[in-house]
């Protein structure tokens, strides 16, 4: 009896809730603009249509209990519906904001690091202590981590100047200074030489500064992306965690994306390629000189991006900046991926992680970490670099074919949770909706191509490490290639159709000269250039 006397009252209150929801989500469905207006129209108006259905039939047949109650839980059904779609559209938007908000800023961490068996505790046991900084790479990192040791503990302790990243590690590691000073992002760099790869394990962080540098990377926006082609660059750096730290760019991709022939290039630059560097937004940065193009990403995106504009004379609209966390996030939320691997390609064992399985000949379905894995792989390979760059391409194309299949919906509340930090892009949230409603519509059947420049090896000198290195002199027949395939594509050609660079007037540089000889390049001529380079000079010591 309590019951039936209740009854109007939850009646009412889920036909209220009903309306809200249904208002709620009619305005985020308004707001997103995520669909066409010939699919969005309807959709709104059947949300209208329905909620009104329900109140005439509750008015209508309020005297009969059971059409009442079949209008009771209708109402709490799409209650429940207009709500979590509701939820799901506003969880979305704020996704898409958070990728798009403009960075303007670059996250700097500079370390005190010290053998893990130091006596050195905190910044108080620096007194009368020997620290390795570097002389002339990042120095103005190095002064910012110096001030704010000096702010937080005023002690007075010896500095020793060296002249690269390895020579720290080697005075660390020789008892020659008690601590260094070294900036995060080149941590990396000090890894990946043997007598050093056990760094992380045999040293410890006793004090971080951090501190932001400006950035001014903008897109250079077409009027519409569904209709006018652009170039993205994909700057992959070699970190987990934050996207926005500043690291190497172990990943230096072009994609040219042409909506009115629905066609993709992908363009990869290897990592190790020795190219002129634009400093960007760097202040403490080699302007103009030879360097590996993965160093730019130290000096932030900016700098990898006008980098990449000079080497392959085109401009680059838009930019996305992704890490080691953001493709295992992001491929994990998808459920994984599957990818081909041609005949001979198989890998039992991966040298980037040697605890994961590797992939065979054939389909292969990589969760996050392998396909991290697959990805990064190059010394499982003949072709070293080379196959690494495809492999990237392939798992690229991998991640976007399971993005835009009907899978997705199975997977969007993880995809959407690993966004949020997966990335960040110049894209701007119009531009990322109207691109998926031009998906939604259109149905396009994407073609994807592939090209990446090339060249041969040889050890030059790198100011970014302050000694020589490993570098790709690459190949200028390839990089004119891959300027002319880009432009065949913003202009509506297929791109496996340039197959011979044309000919262009460019200014001769020291870059461009001498590839005729044995070795593809004049050393000596950048000996000559650059000879501040090769002063063997002994390290200084200053005391602060």
């Amino acid at each position: 009896m309590k019951a039936l006397k209740s009854f109007p009252l939850w009646n009412h209150l889920f036909t209220i809730l009903m309306v809200i929801t249904a208002i709620f989500l009619g305005w985020q469905l308004y707001t997103l603009n995520v669909l066409p207006t010939n699919i969005q129209t309807p959709v709104l108006l059947a949300i209208t249509l329905i909620c009104i259905t329900v109140i005439l039939v509750k008015i209508e047949f309020k005297q009969s209990k059971n059409v009442s109650m079949g209008a009771l839980v209708v109402s709490i059904l799409l209650t429940v519906m207009f709500g979590t779609g509701s939820y799901y559209l506003y969880r979305t938007n704020g996704t898409l904001a958070s990728i798009t908000a403009i960075k303007n800023t670059n996250d700097n961490n500079i370390s005190l690091i010290v053998l893990k068996d130091s006596s050195i505790n905190s910044l108080e046991d620096l007194a009368g202590k020997k620290v390795g900084v570097l002389k002339n790479i990042d120095k103005g990192g190095t002064e910012k981590a110096l001030e704010q040791i000096q702010k937080e503990m005023p002690v007075e302790f010896e500095q020793v100047e060296l002249d690269s990243v390895p020579q720290e590690a080697m005075a660390l590691y020789s008892g020659a200074v008690d601590a260094v000073i070294l900036n995060e992002a080149y941590r990396t760099n000090v890894i990946e030489l043997e007598d050093y790869a056990d760094f992380s394990e045999k040293t410890r962080v006793v004090f971080q500064a951090h501190f932001k540098t400006s950035a001014t990377n903008e897109a250079l926006a077409v009027s519409d992306v569904t209709t006018k082609p652009y170039n993205i660059l994909i700057s992959g750096n070699d970190t987990y965690g934050d996207v926005g730290e500043l690291s190497r760019s172990d990943v230096n991709m072009v994609v040219t994306v042409n909506p009115m022939t629905s066609t993709v290039l992908l363009t990869s630059i290897p990592r190790d390629s020795y190219v002129p560097v634009d400093c960007g937004d760097a202040y403490a940065c080699a302007e103009g000189q030879l360097d590996k193009i993965t160093h730019t990403g130290i000096n932030g995106i900016t700098s990898t991006k006008r980098t990449v504009e000079k080497l392959l004379d085109i401009d680059i609209n838009y930019t996305f900046r992704v890490n080691f966390s953001s493709v295992t996030n992001i491929v994990d939320s998808l459920g994984g991926i599957d990818i081909e691997v041609p005949e001979g390609q198989a890998v039992e064992t991966f040298y980037a992680d040697s605890t994961l399985e590797g992939v065979t000949e054939g389909w292969n379905h990589l969760d996050g970490e392998r396909a991290l894995s697959f990805a990064r792989e190059r010394y499982a390979y003949i072709d070293g670099d080379n196959q690494r760059v495809r492999n990237q391409q392939m798992v690229l194309k991998a991640i976007f074919d399971k993005a835009t299949s009907p899978e997705i919906i199975v997977n969007y509340t993880s995809l959407l949770n690993a966004l949020e930090s997966a990335f960040d892009t110049t894209l701007s949230q119009d531009e990322i909706t109207n691109f998926i409603k031009y998906q939604i519509q259109a149905m396009p059947g994407w073609k994807f191509e592939t090209y990446q420049v090339s060249g041969e090896g040889s050890t030059l000198f790198c100011p970014s490490l302050g000694q020589e290195a490993y570098v790709t002199v690459l190949n200028q027949d390839t990089v004119a290639l891959a300027h002319d395939k880009i432009q065949a594509v913003l202009d509506g050609k297929d791109a496996d159709e340039i197959t011979e660079p044309q000919p262009q007037e460019t200014e001769t540089n020291l870059y461009q000269q001498d590839l005729s000889g044995a070795g593809g390049y004049d050393e000596s001529a950048y000996y000559s250039e650059y000879p501040e380079y090769y002063d063997e000079s002994q390290w200084e010591t200053t005391v602060t």
